[in-house]
């Protein structure tokens, strides 16, 4: 009775922590019991994975990830063709999921079954979030066997239904002095240099972070717009700070001086900008690379609401404290 309980506990802790977007506290889950009684925890999983309800098959799904082998990748992929013959909401949140595990574990098997998927998805009439999520899953696994199963995807599935996988394309297939031209080059649409930047948000290679400068540089040549109105000048800048903050440990230290002083610039605009379109991606962003003379502008662009305006703040005394330091 003590390890039924202990089975229904953990079962029930880690539904609970996925519902509540714990995945800290779900790792910890899988990694206390799934890998020391890794049986017991599949044969758990298994039957989360019958349950009716989507959120329990969600957090099975999200634990055979992180348990990874060949034995989870055949699971999840064997999951991947029920959950797709659903054809209900609770069935395609499943998918995602079971996507993203995929995109994470290290193996040739996982990526073979992503490109089954992607092979699958490409002869129909693709929804457009089931797409992006391939995407920057085949981004965690990019290899160039990848590149002729996502060049025939692109050819069969329109635009704009296909953004993501022309940009997981282009860079697959360039080199990053290729991608660095290609980012500067002002007759390539904006909107296609964002969804790399959306795909890069998954994971920065070491080598690509040398993009980085050539994004600031395209970023402060169409400031004046971007900082007047919204439209694809305003979405790339936007996407920047984001691709900066989600990898900050990282990124930020590797800007060189000139970028970070034309980033800085762009951040001053952005925060300038009318109410409507004023960035907290920009002010968080000043916390990295702003001065002390920042923090006055943060205060007087600082939004009325108290929640975003606190972001506002709290990038204001950030830099008051590191000047001073």
């Amino acid at each position: 009775m003590a390890q039924e309980f202990e089975k229904e506990q953990w079962r029930s802790e880690l539904v609970d922590a996925f519902r509540w977007e714990d995945e800290e506290r779900a790792r910890h889950l899988v990694a206390t019991l799934g890998k020391a009684r890794s049986r017991e925890a599949r044969a758990t999983l298994e039957e989360m994975l019958e349950s009716p309800d989507g959120k329990v098959r969600q957090a099975a799904v999200f634990a055979l990830g992180e348990l990874g082998g060949p034995t989870s990748t055949r699971r999840l992929e064997q999951q991947l063709v029920v959950e797709e013959a659903r054809g209900d909401h609770d069935g395609s949140a499943v998918v995602q999921v079971i996507t993203q595990a995929l995109g994470q574990i290290k193996s040739a098997s996982a990526r073979a079954a992503l490109v089954r998927k992607l092979n699958r998805i490409a002869t129909g009439g693709p929804d457009q979030t089931d797409v992006n999520d391939l995407a920057y899953a085949l981004w965690h696994k990019r290899h160039p066997d990848l590149i002729p199963a996502v060049r025939g995807a692109v050819q069969r599935i329109a635009l704009p239904t296909s953004r993501a996988l022309h940009a997981l394309l282009r860079l697959l297939e360039s080199s990053p002095e290729e991608l660095s031209a290609w980012v500067e080059d002002r007759l390539v649409p904006l909107e296609d240099k964002t969804e790399v930047l959306t795909v890069l948000d998954e994971e920065v290679p070491t080598e690509l972070e040398s993009l980085i400068p050539s994004f600031i540089s395209m970023a402060r040549s169409i400031i004046d717009v971007a900082a007047t109105q919204a439209g694809a000048e305003n979405d790339f800048c936007e996407r920047l700070f984001t691709l900066l903050l989600l990898h900050r440990e990282r990124l930020f230290p590797a800007i060189p001086p000139e970028a970070r002083s034309a980033l800085r610039d762009v951040a001053r605009r952005m925060v300038a900008a009318p109410e409507a379109i004023r960035s907290i991606g920009a002010a968080v962003t000043l916390e990295y690379v702003g001065q002390r003379e920042d923090a006055k502008l943060l205060e007087a662009y600082r939004l009325q609401n108290d929640v975003l305006g606190k972001v506002f703040d709290d990038a204001a005394c950030a830099l008051r404290k590191t000047s001073t330091a």
